[in-house]
């Protein structure tokens, strides 16, 4: 089975991320700009409430120094607008990229099939590296920022730029595939876990992280887990990042 992975890694075909940006005056306050955008868990004041159990021994860990770390053989490379966006797509290639890969072994191997990513063939990557961003993504100007954890539908606001990626990929393909197809809006799947967790699945998230003796407590802050809990629940906020993250946790540590 043929796979498209990393098509939108390599040829900026996520319009909804934070492609469309000035570039930053120098590679720090790109840093701290791009940081922010991708903080989605928790702010930095909740942080520290979160893990107060362990704050005096993780205090000096912070997590912008381990986002900045993902650029440490580019830091000094930021100087066009170009660069920007280029540094944003490398991001997503050494981070967002690697966790589809684990999800299309692990559910291609559980199904027993064999897939492959023709897109991720080394000379195709190595084009990808070298093609100029304008010929990936169109009209860098028309920019939007979306928040995941904001509580709301947002379908329209994710998808209102999906035309604009893979400029470059939807023109070579034109000249096999029907317009129906190559100009076709880009379609998420994301599944609707915000509900699940507030709804069909709130029993199981009771069970997993609704217990002081949870291992997991011995890190994090039991009321701040439950106040976040709550503002999910409530449909003030959006915690459906964090509540997998939280899960994802409890089940690690009872293996």
């Amino acid at each position: 089975m043929l796979s498209g992975t990393g098509g939108d890694e390599l040829f900026g075909g996520y319009p909804w991320r934070y492609y469309r940006a000035d570039a930053a005056s120098t590679f720090e306050s790109f840093i701290d700009d791009y940081y922010r955008y991708w903080h989605r868990l928790v702010s930095n004041q909740q942080l520290k409430r979160l893990f107060a159990p362990i704050w005096p021994r993780v205090s000096h860990v912070w997590t912008r120094d381990i986002f900045r770390d993902v650029f440490l053989e580019h830091e000094n490379e930021l100087q066009t607008r170009e660069d920007y966006v280029n540094h944003c797509l490398y991001f997503e290639a050494r981070t967002f990229l690697h966790g589809l890969l684990v999800v299309e072994d692990k559910l291609s191997m559980a199904h027993g099939l064999e897939t492959r990513v023709p897109l991720l063939d080394n000379d195709l990557v190595d084009f990808a590296m070298k093609c100029p961003v304008n010929l990936k993504v169109r009209n860098l100007d028309a920019g939007i920022r979306v928040d995941e954890n904001l509580a709301g539908n947002k379908h329209e606001a994710y998808f209102a730029m999906s035309h604009e990626g893979k400029s470059i990929l939807r023109e070579v393909m034109s000249r096999n595939i029907p317009e129906i197809v190559t100009k076709a809006k880009k379609q998420g799947f994301s599944s609707p876990d915000a509900s699940w967790f507030r709804l069909e699945s709130s029993d199981f998230v009771d069970q997993q992280l609704g217990s002081r003796d949870s291992l997991m407590y011995e890190y994090l802050d039991f009321d701040e887990t439950q106040s976040l809990i709550i503002e999910h629940r409530s449909g003030k906020a959006n915690r459906r990042l964090l509540l997998w993250s939280l899960l994802s946790l409890s089940i690690l540590q009872r293996t």
